[in-house]
């Protein structure tokens, strides 16, 4: 099961808090026997994007070969 403070990588998109698939967040929150979580997505300086409640299913564990990727955020989102 993930933990809380765990890296995570979203498996689909949310576009209501203009999250795409890929995007990596924070786990803060464990929802029921890791049936679900609050994850806390930031930009590269330290702002929220989204504090989000996903399904297991929507997102992984980060892997340790993995590299994070950049991209721009809409101003909207922020």
């Amino acid at each position: 099961m993930i933990q809380e403070l765990e890296n995570v990588v979203l498996t689909t998109d949310l576009p209501e808090y203009g999250l795409l698939a890929g995007d990596i967040g924070t786990v803060v929150l464990v929802h029921g026997n890791g049936e679900g979580y609050e994850v806390e997505f930031v930009t590269l300086d330290g702002h929220t994007v989204a504090v989000a409640t996903v399904l297991a299913s929507q997102v992984r564990r980060a892997g340790r070969g993995e590299i994070a990727h950049a991209r721009e955020v809409s101003t909207s989102a922020r």
